[in-house]
């Protein structure tokens, strides 16, 4: 077991960010979380949702993007050992996209349930 380094600690921050642009700049899919995740702020702050309510917002968020960061980690790796069509490969990037699916629709789903009584109200 190696000993502790702060300086090893802040190397992991970069290689996480340099991982968050690199997905950024690959993934159209994360442009469309990007767009999502600034609404659900932007709502969350014009709705004036509560501390729970903000909580419900932030898991969901957060897990989209760990799905989509899973998932395009799946498909580089997937590229890396073959690029030609490999039906177990394919499948594992099917997967890989279904995770990221269920997470979306489940976070869309906790935006309803969040934003709806509040929109409802404004009325």
């Amino acid at each position: 077991m190696s000993t502790f380094s702060i300086r090893r600690r802040v190397l992991s921050f970069v290689f996480a960010f340099r991982g968050a642009k690199t997905m950024i700049c690959t993934q159209h899919n994360a442009w469309i979380h990007l767009a999502a995740t600034v609404a659900v702020v932007t709502g969350g702050f014009v709705c004036r949702v509560s501390g729970v309510e903000w909580a419900m917002l932030v898991v969901a968020v957060a897990i989209v993007w760990m799905a989509e960061a899973l998932n395009t980690a799946l498909e580089f790796l997937a590229d890396e050992v073959s690029e030609e069509k490999r039906e177990r490969i394919g499948k594992a990037k099917d997967l890989g996209a279904f995770g990221v699916l269920i997470c979306a629709v489940a976070a869309a789903l906790i935006g309803g349930i969040v934003f709806l009584p509040h929109l409802i109200s404004a009325k």
